[in-house]
């Protein structure tokens, strides 16, 4: 059985920091990809991030590019996400996903192996 657990999340003022994690049991964690997607009320789901299997390849969605950083510790089963200069419109729950799908440039989060998600909050 899958289980993806993220960190908490929490509530940060515009320009600051949080670091988000997420561990996962039930995959063999270095042969799988692993991203983050978030939602927003009123807003459609978006792929906030994507890493390979290996760390060889790193995505981002344009709205998060040069702001966070994605990264993995496979002897741990963890993934990381950096997020640096926040803005009020990151606020969001943010989903780790499990085995996610690169195709060409881009990817996909499978659902049915997400975590309960962490709000993320961020004040103006």
């Amino acid at each position: 059985q899958v289980q993806v657990v993220e960190s908490v999340g929490g509530l940060v003022q515009a320009g600051g920091s949080l670091r988000l994690s997420c561990t996962v049991s039930g995959l063999t964690f270095d042969e799988i990809n692993m991203g983050w997607f978030r939602q927003a009320p009123g807003k459609e789901r978006e792929g906030v991030s994507c890493i390979k299997w290996n760390g060889g390849v790193t995505l981002y969605a344009d709205s998060v590019k040069g702001r966070f950083t994605i990264s993995r510790d496979n002897a741990k089963n963890t993934l990381n996400l950096k997020m640096n200069s926040l803005k009020p419109e990151d606020t969001a729950v943010y989903y780790c996903a499990a085995d996610a799908i690169l195709y060409g440039g881009g990817w996909c989060p499978r659902l049915s192996n997400r975590g309960q998600g962490t709000q993320v909050t961020v004040s103006s």
